[in-house]
């Protein structure tokens, strides 16, 4: 039996197999509380659908630097759409 996404591939979406183990983990208890699974896979396992998902690129996985990085840029999109905002609404008047 062959098992897909394989751990060779996972680790393609991580860092180190630390990493890959914590991701899959923290996903696979999401799922497992009620998480709706972002796979259309049929599988009972939190766990298969959790490491489905990542070899999906459905749940990507940050290190510090990387997570940083992202928080900046979701920090800056933030505010350019409050600029945006701020300039429609100054127009309409």
């Amino acid at each position: 039996m062959i098992v897909k996404p394989t751990v060779v591939e996972l680790l393609e979406k991580a860092e180190n197999r630390y990493s890959l183990v914590i991701a899959t983990a923290k996903r696979a208890r999401q799922i497992s509380r009620g998480s709706k699974p972002m796979t259309n896979k049929d599988d009972v396992s939190p766990v298969t659908l959790a490491a489905d998902e990542i070899g999906e690129d459905k749940v990507k996985i940050y290190n510090q630097s990387e997570w940083d990085k992202e928080l900046e840029e979701r920090k800056n999109n933030v505010q350019d759409s409050d600029v945006a905002k701020e300039e429609t609404s100054d127009e309409e008047k």
